[in-house]
């Protein structure tokens, strides 16, 4: 079984940053054999893809609202993978959720959420004007 755990959300103005982050744990869990990715859900929306990284970090993929804004990144030895957030906007607020899926396709075939076999419960950003 395979948890996974968000942090780092909260408020901020737009044009701030924030950082989230999504540890990673489990029995038999080898963080890097798997795909990560970020997904958010705003309110009265569907929840969206935002980012997913390939298990080796090489290949990164991105919304293309968000591609010039934030980065993908994952430091295996901590099993953990992170969301640098910048130039927030308005619209970026939302639950943020990490997700998880064993593969070792490129970063780009992981942009749907039923790609992905485990999740955590959801960090919330909130961006105010």
């Amino acid at each position: 079984q395979v948890q996974l755990e968000e942090s780092g959300g909260g408020l901020v103005q737009t044009g701030g940053s924030l950082r989230l982050s999504c540890a990673a744990s489990g029995r038999a869990f080898e963080f890097d054999d798997y795909a990560m990715g970020w997904f958010r859900q705003a309110p009265g929306k569907e929840r969206e893809f935002v980012a997913s990284i390939s298990w080796s970090g090489r290949t990164t993929y991105y919304l293309p609202s968000v591609k010039e804004r934030f980065t993908i990144s994952r430091d295996d030895a901590k099993k953990t993978v992170y969301l640098q957030m910048n130039s927030l906007k308005l619209e970026d607020t939302a639950d943020y959720y990490c997700a998880a899926v064993l593969g070792s396709a490129s970063a780009r075939n992981y942009d749907n959420q039923g790609h992905f076999q485990y999740w955590g419960q959801g960090t919330k950003v909130t961006v105010s004007s």
